[in-house]
């Protein structure tokens, strides 16, 4: 198996939206944020099931992307209870990118990463 990058600006928008997913999930469950390392075995998870390959610089960068970004969607959203959140998942943890509202979120992200 290759150990060769291959994270365009697309699958660090979609890991990107994953991690302020997850940032919303923790604050709705706990009342507190994810931990860098919580972020950063939560990306590390995404990109083996999706079978994306970055280096661990990249997953550090966008676990704080999720970490700055998160609030700010957590003021625009209204996702603030695991009931609010669970409609964005499919089977398991995958996002239900048919959902408006994580095509908004992924927007948001995308326009992040072009940013940064």
């Amino acid at each position: 198996m290759s150990t060769t990058p291959n994270f365009d600006d697309e699958a660090r928008a979609e890991l990107l939206c994953y991690l302020v997913v997850g940032e919303l999930v923790a604050m709705a469950r706990t009342g507190e944020w994810l931990r860098t390392d919580h972020l950063v075995e939560s990306a590390r998870i995404w990109l083996q099931a999706n079978g994306a390959r970055c280096d661990w610089q990249d997953r550090v960068h966008l676990a704080r992307m999720a970490a700055k970004l998160a609030p700010s969607v957590h003021a625009s959203f209204a996702l603030t209870t695991e009931p609010a959140l669970a409609p964005l998942f499919t089977d398991g943890w995958m996002l239900d990118y048919r959902s408006p509202i994580v095509c908004d979120i992924h927007q948001l992200c995308a326009d992040y990463v072009q940013r940064s």
